[in-house]
């Protein structure tokens, strides 16, 4: 059996480490000091004498592809990039959500929406918690998912340990285990597809409290981006403009800076490269294939929201909110455009699992060498 020694040597010494927070959040020996996180947002060994080597922590690694065929069968996964059962175009119907959001500000309309209904008693999303700084959070009332709304290229590594460097990555796993202390049933998780995907395994395995989350909501991720300073002022320089000047940031199939007088300014993907953290350059998920519902600004409209309906649980928040808490795009003129849209995902999906193949086989030609 496979413990964390290995998990160090296979995952973190080549650098693939997700940050995701799940091998120290369900270290079965948590409670006794095994596992933690270093002030970088590392897991490591608090105490290795304490380790009770069960596994759990590398069978759960999203870098790990144990238990591959079991996680997919609980996401009904299908080639090429997951289930698909429909595409649509969408925005918020609050304009309270939309002034907030990035794009359509759906899915905190739909996390408003569910916890309106009594379907929910919170979610999990990250929130702005100071300048470049952005932490995950369980949010247990319908304004304070509102208040988390929004895309901001300032989130911190860790929950409660801050490193010097900031990034655009959230470790929203670490807050399963507040569920577990609230005793919360029915909460939606907001995430990245590593993250999601990691929820798909303890699905797999039955760990508790993956059992208390009942709707996933995965968000589309060309990889995301270390934000320390000497990255914020490349951009500056990239992009000519000044932070000080800038009302918002969104990142589609490029990095659109809106600066304060309604100037955009805009980086293309390839020219971040430089920032985006080491682990995403082997990744293969853009769209969150294991998600229920998959959302992203790419294909849509600017202020819209790009939606991909994976699950049937997926459709039925969609339907149940249509009309009241989101406003599906009118392709009534353009009956193809779904289509359309779908095919300009499935590119994108395609570029980032060809990307990701190439970055592992130079990353096993280097250490063969």
């Amino acid at each position: 059996m496979k413990t964390f020694e290995d998990l160090i040597e296979e995952v973190q010494k080549p650098g693939l480490c997700h940050h995701c927070g799940g091998c120290v959040t369900f270290c079965t020996a948590i409670n006794y000091g095994a596992l933690e996180l270093n002030d970088d947002g590392m897991p490591q060994f608090g105490d290795r004498d304490k380790c009770i080597e069960c596994g759990l922590c590398y069978t759960i690694c999203p870098e790990i592809d144990e238990m591959q065929e079991e996680t997919r069968q609980v996401a009904g996964w299908e080639p090429p990039m997951g289930r698909v059962l429909d595409t649509a175009v969408a925005r918020s119907t609050d304009p309270q959500i939309r002034a907030r959001a990035t794009d359509g500000g759906v899915v905190t309309a739909l996390l408003v929406h569910l916890f309106d209904r009594g379907h929910i008693d919170g979610a999990i999303v990250t929130k702005q918690t100071g300048p470049f700084e952005r932490e995950p959070w369980l949010a247990t009332s319908r304004d304070e998912i509102i208040e988390a709304a929004g895309f901001y290229i300032d989130s911190s590594h860790g929950m409660k340990h801050f490193g010097h460097d900031y990034s655009t990555y959230s470790p929203s796993v670490q807050e399963f285990r507040p569920i577990m202390q609230k005793g919360l049933r029915r909460v939606a998780m907001v995430g990245t597809p590593c993250q999601i995907k990691a929820l798909r395994k303890m699905e797999a395995l039955g760990i508790v409290p993956s059992d208390s989350i009942r709707y996933s909501l995965g968000l589309f991720c060309s990889g995301n981006f270390l934000f320390d300073e000497k990255e914020r002022q490349a951009l500056e320089q990239k992009g000519g403009f000044k932070w000080q000047d800038v009302d918002k940031v969104n990142l589609r199939d490029k990095l659109i800076v809106t600066l304060n007088n309604g100037t955009q300014k805009t980086i293309p993907l390839a020219e971040l490269e430089f920032m985006k953290r080491f682990a995403c350059h082997y990744c293969p998920d853009y769209a969150a294939e294991y998600a229920d519902i998959s959302f992203g600004g790419i294909g849509a409209e600017q202020g819209w929201t790009t939606v991909i309906t994976r699950s049937p649980v997926g459709r039925a928040i969609v339907a149940d909110a249509r009309g009241k808490a989101v406003e599906l795009y009118d392709f009534s003129s353009s009956p193809d455009k779904p289509m359309k849209v779908l095919k300009t995902i499935q590119e994108a999906s395609s570029r980032k699992k060809n990307y990701s193949r190439q970055m592992h086989d130079k990353l096993v030609k280097e250490h063969s060498a």
